[in-house]
């Protein structure tokens, strides 16, 4: 048989197995163990169970549950309010102040617990009743926690950021540093969309109260004395604090990505021990139980995709598939255009993990022959990856943003949610014209790569 038909009859039955309604892992377990009985020898079977946990023995990945205990700690506290709470009194005089201040609690939330849901879930269950109450449309105020969650990904210590450096064998701290350029341009150009917006409404309200003495509550400015401000720093600091000392940690040489993510989650839990006097086992209990369950689901997720990678790359697959790439003779920016177009159609199905696991051992030799830093590549793909969450028919945050607040009908939340996504692919455009946005930072602190 030949390596097309196997192509083909490999990719066919990952589409049948997936949308049976199988979870992720199970479904590419199974579509890897069929066609190693079918196509590679009897031995490989007896191995599998060797062969997933040598791919899972990383020091690398073992970062990953230290830090969803980090995300868990943080996340399943008052830090999430707090921190919004104080952004929104240091805002006041901004217009759009609070929806600005919605975004940079997401930013830096997303920066401490490193995971999208999390983030929607923490600032928008205090955001978007309060952007309401003050006059904010349903979809606006939607749209806001939405594309601000999706920062989870992109911002260090981003999980997603560790799996593509697993799977490019790219070093994580350059990773790490390479988002934070990337990221602060997102929360820029988010704000400045959420003040143009937050204009538009105001005036429309404005007009509606001149013509029908209609009232809205969008109309009423809020002022906060400076007692008032500094008052909402002190169960703030602390975290943020947190944030730098890990960052510190981390790129300064002192710790490596798996002792700086056991130390963060260490001092997460002292910090919420001491603020928000959660240290009873009633208390640490949630966090334990939500830590090992998604700990357990995502590696699981890793073992069982890099098992169906090593059988793409055992069958000569992903070897076939990257030489086609290449075969064609495209020029290099269309050949990133069209692997973009492809990450960005997986995302109407795929989680991101999965989308990386399963399309390295393809995408990155092409990018890696057209001459593509596989580090800005590494960002592109994440900020593209950041738009499957709140684009439909998946939308990851689409349904979390709908869990916090019910009454928002989809249409509202989607409408919201699509002047982001516009703007995040025009930042990837961006980051091709001037790709030291993103290595620029990375460059200067551990040096340019040989």
């Amino acid at each position: 048989m030949s390596i097309l038909t196997i192509g083909l009859l490999f990719a066919v039955v990952t589409l049948l197995i997936m949308f049976s309604g199988i979870s992720i892992a199970f479904a590419l377990g199974i579509v890897a163990i069929i066609f190693m009985y079918f196509f590679m020898p009897a031995s490989s079977l007896d191995t599998v169970a060797q062969n997933v946990y040598e791919e899972m023995s990383s020091i690398t990945l073992m970062s990953i549950p230290l830090f969803i205990l980090k995300g868990a700690a943080i996340g399943r506290s008052r830090a999430g309010k707090d921190l919004y709470d104080a952004l929104h009194v240091w805002m006041g005089k901004v217009p759009g102040g609070l929806g600005v201040a919605n975004v940079f609690a997401c930013a830096l939330f997303a920066a401490m617990a490193g995971s999208s849901p999390a983030t929607c879930s923490a600032i928008g269950s205090a955001g978007i009743p309060e952007m309401r109450k003050r006059g904010y449309s349903p979809g606006f105020a939607a749209g806001i926690i939405a594309a601000g969650g999706t920062l989870g990904i992109l911002l260090p210590p981003s999980i997603t950021m560790i799996l593509y450096s697993v799977a490019a064998e790219q070093s994580l701290g350059r990773l790490f540093l390479a988002a934070i350029g990337p990221g602060v341009m997102l929360v820029i150009f988010f704000s400045g969309y959420t003040i143009y917006r937050f204009r538009k409404e105001y005036s429309t309200a404005y007009e509606a109260y001149e013509l029908n003495k209609t009232p809205s509550p969008i109309l009423d400015r809020q002022t906060y004395t400076m007692q008032q401000k500094m008052s909402s720093l002190p169960r703030v600091l602390p975290f943020l604090i947190l944030l730098i000392g890990v960052m510190v940690a981390l790129y300064g040489g002192y710790a490596t990505p798996a002792e700086t993510a056991g130390l963060g989650a260490v001092f997460a839990f002292l910090l919420i021990a001491v603020i928000y006097k959660m240290w009873r086992f009633k208390d640490l209990y949630p966090l334990l139980d939500v830590t090992i369950r998604e700990s357990a689901m995502l590696m699981f997720i890793i073992g069982m995709s890099l098992l169906f990678a090593n059988v793409m790359s055992y069958l000569h697959l992903s070897q076939s598939a990257a030489q086609a790439i290449v075969d064609l003779g495209a020029s290099r920016w269309v050949l990133l255009a069209a692997i973009l177009v492809m990450v960005i159609v997986l995302g109407f199905f795929l989680p991101p993990v999965s989308i990386i696991l399963m399309t390295s051992p393809i995408f990155l030799p092409p990018l890696r022959a057209a001459g593509f830093d596989l580090i800005w590549f590494g960002v592109v793909m994440t900020i593209v990856m950041e738009t499957g969450l709140i684009h439909p028919p998946v939308g990851l945050n689409i349904f979390v943003i709908k869990n916090i607040a019910p009454d928002i009908t989809l249409t509202e939340i989607i409408n919201g949610v699509l002047p982001f996504v516009v703007i995040m692919l025009l930042s990837v455009v961006l980051l091709c014209v001037f790709p030291g946005i993103a290595t620029g930072l990375s460059d200067w602190v551990m040096g340019a790569p040989l």
